[in-house]
């Protein structure tokens, strides 16, 4: 198979919104550089992160499905990516052999340079290290030469972990620190399209802004709004920058 043409992002996200609040500046930024991004979400969050949703009379799963999908949708369109929703629940969140195989296609279709999803700990979200313990396990399968021998393996695209709600419980610290103040923006306009989790909207300006002065702090320049990833694998370079 010939590599994807643009270059590309994998984005892995437990639930509908989880990308947008995480690593919503990541996407637009490196959407606007001509990166193909692509955002799978495993599951709508229609159980566990839907809660205002519920409070309405006559809710059911169907209607909290759907409107997860469209605010989802729109926001991943704001910020200029493919998105993708596998559907497999959440509160519990289940992966089958079939979810992961998908999953591995994907990355074989995409080729991504590098990858992003959640904290490897998150004591009050069991999802979301699922979500990226499933990232890591189709990149590894990606990655052999046993798999669907016929089609060509990846390479070892870097996995960035995005902030988890609560980082000192999640045994997350940022080690990248990633300016977003150009495409803030779209940021912004893309989270206010979940208003099933409006009451999150104010608290990751907060983050935003909060990344951005520390991002400034450990360059020369003016950061006004930043994200923090964590690297899993190390950097491989040829001179430190």
């Amino acid at each position: 198979m010939e590599k994807t043409q643009k270059p590309s992002l994998l984005v892995v996200s437990a639930h509908a919104a989880d990308f947008v609040w995480r690593a919503g500046g990541a996407v637009a930024l490196y959407s606007e550089r001509g990166y193909r991004v692509k955002v799978v979400c495993l599951s709508y969050g229609e159980r566990g992160e839907s809660a205002k949703m519920w409070k309405q009379p006559n809710m059911t799963l169907p209607k909290v499905k759907a409107a997860r999908h469209e605010e989802a949708a729109k926001a991943a369109d704001i910020l200029g990516a493919e998105i993708a929703f596998l559907d497999i629940g959440d509160y519990p969140m289940r992966v089958s052999d079939e979810v992961l195989y998908k999953l591995v296609d994907i990355y074989r279709e995409l080729r991504p340079e590098f990858v992003l999803s959640h904290s490897l700990h998150d004591p009050y979200n069991f999802d979301h290290p699922l979500a990226t313990h499933v990232a890591q396990e189709a990149r590894i399968i990606a990655q052999a030469h046993g798999h669907n021998p016929e089609q060509a393996v990846i390479g070892a695209p870097p996995v960035l972990l995005y902030e988890p709600h609560q980082p000192e419980q999640c045994n997350w610290k940022p080690d990248v620190l990633l300016d977003i103040s150009s495409v803030w923006e779209k940021k912004k306009a893309a989270f206010e399209t979940m208003n099933a989790q409006e009451h999150l909207w104010e608290y990751y300006t907060r983050v935003a802004l909060q990344r951005g002065v520390q991002a400034s702090r450990n360059s020369s320049r003016s950061i006004k709004y930043g994200e923090g990833y964590q690297r899993v694998f190390p950097q491989v370079c040829g001179e430190f920058s």
